[in-house]
């Protein structure tokens, strides 16, 4: 029997706490401004990954980041920081089930846009998760 992959791993423990992450900021949301909710959740994540950084003594590594690397870092954050926002606010208003589920159609554009974009292969494997996972989406918005 083979071990089970590090990234695998870590990929699960990041959709648990995706799922808390709905759970919790839909508990929060409760007579709460969707912005001003989302601004409280970056600071929390802000202060924890900075401390995380100094711990393990990564501060050092700034110097060597690369044009490139800010130029796609902050585009990510800029990313982030938009669907944080549209998410919280769809939480707000929403069922959290539907949101979380809609939201997770990302898969869909992150399987196109790193084929496009990075030359990832499309499979016959990621096609079929991709086909069930749009079918699902679909299942969810057919009324």
């Amino acid at each position: 029997m083979s071990s089970v992959p590090l990234w695998l791993i870590y990929a699960l423990l990041s959709a648990i706490f995706a799922a808390l992450t709905a759970i919790f900021a839909k508990a929060g949301l409760k007579d709460v401004n969707a912005d001003l909710a989302t601004a409280i959740r970056t600071a929390v994540i802000l202060l924890i990954t900075w401390g995380i950084v100094l711990f393990r003594g990564g501060v050092e590594g700034v110097r060597g980041l690369s044009r490139n690397n800010w130029l796609f870092l902050v585009l990510s954050a800029v990313a982030t920081g938009l669907s944080w926002l549209f998410y919280y606010r769809a939480l707000q208003i929403g069922r959290v089930q539907e949101v979380s589920i809609i939201d997770k159609g990302s898969i869909l554009f992150t399987i196109f846009l790193s084929y496009f974009f990075l030359g990832e292969p499309l499979t016959p494997r990621v096609l079929t998760a991709a086909a069930l996972i749009f079918g699902g989406l679909l299942v969810l918005i057919w009324k």
